[in-house]
């Protein structure tokens, strides 16, 4: 068995740019007159863009997709394509949220705005009490701030954590974010305000239904592999080092889900195996299910958790546990 894309994969890949990009070509070329067809053809856009984000880039953009480098290089752009940036998720994704998973203030996936607590050592208010109300709203508008303001704001911000040093890589890449986005609004929303006769804030909404869509469905899958209730949100001591190797860190901190859905797990790029994905991200997705017996038999051989959740929605319900949680305890200072 190799460890990149086989032809199921490839097969996967033709689909999900097709599910995005088929939908958008019909809005575009002005086929559509009735606001119902608008909206289901931007929603299936949006699963498509999910299938792109969990399926394709992420894999793409950690070398995994092939063993060809300028592969990766090139897939790990369709991110480009659906309106976010390669070169600030892999640096939010690959290094910041891999090598430090749950660590409260270096861990981005967990680093929310002050209405969401995902952290017990974050700051807690009292809003956070209903937070598994309402966080599914947000997650929805989560690719909206990814297409808006967020990428420009991590560039920053990467920036002067030290990310970006070399001679002008900051400018190159904000360059590069404004022109692909510039592209990315152009077909998803430019080009169908004047091509589809319906009053434009309805192609607007249309539009970020697609969105909202495509931002529920990547957060609850990504969110639920870290937010739950018997998960560890460990702390560097003080000199920054984390107690325990990398390992251990990472069964600590992450679950899977529905491992015995091969349908489910296909949609989402394999992602119902976090654990796998986790401690192998070099390797293609497609094959997570092949080893998932090897890495569960050794962790309990050394006596370390594998957290699995039979169904997702059994994991789903546990996450919504995990945020009532965090809703009402109070804050665990750091040291």
């Amino acid at each position: 068995m190799g460890k990149h894309a086989n032809k199921s994969m490839i097969a996967k890949t033709l689909v999900m740019l097709t599910l995005f990009f088929a939908p958008l070509v019909v809005i575009n070329i002005g086929l559509v007159a009735n606001t119902w067809l608008l909206f289901t053809l931007y929603m299936t856009s949006g699963i498509g863009m999910a299938g792109i984000g969990m399926g394709i880039m992420h894999d793409a953009i950690h070398g995994s997709y092939s063993k060809n480098q300028k592969v990766n290089e090139y897939l790990g752009y369709t991110m480009n394509l659906i309106g976010a940036n390669a070169t600030v998720w892999k640096i939010q994704h690959n290094v910041l949220h891999h090598t430090y998973t749950n660590i409260e203030g270096a861990d981005d996936d967990i680093n929310a705005p002050f209405f969401l607590r995902f952290s017990p050592h974050a700051k807690k208010y009292r809003l956070h009490r209903f937070q598994h109300l309402y966080v599914w709203f947000f997650y929805g508008l989560s690719t909206v701030s990814w297409i808006t303001a967020k990428d420009f704001i991590r560039l920053g911000r990467y920036r002067k954590m030290g990310f970006l040093n070399k001679k002008n890589e900051f400018r190159n890449e904000l360059i590069k974010i404004i022109g692909w986005k510039l592209l990315y609004y152009s077909y998803a929303l430019i080009i169908p305000l004047s091509m589809v006769p319906i009053a434009p804030w309805i192609v607007i909404l249309a539009f970020l239904s697609m969105h909202f869509v495509t931002g529920l469905l990547i957060s609850i899958v990504f969110q639920v592999a870290h937010i739950m209730p018997n998960m560890e949100f460990p702390l560097p001591d003080n000199s920054g080092v984390v107690e325990g190797d990398w390992f251990a860190h990472q069964l600590a901190t992450t679950t899977n889900f529905a491992p015995k859905s091969r349908f489910f797990s296909w949609l989402i790029g394999g992602l119902n195996y976090q654990i796998e994905h986790h401690l192998l991200p070099n390797i293609c997705h497609i094959h997570y299910k092949k080893i998932s017996d090897i890495v569960a038999d050794t962790a309990r051989e050394y006596g370390m958790p594998y957290n699995t959740k039979r169904t997702f929605a059994a994991a789903i319900r546990d996450h919504i546990g995990a945020l009532r949680k965090l809703g009402k305890i109070q804050r665990i200072p750091t040291r």
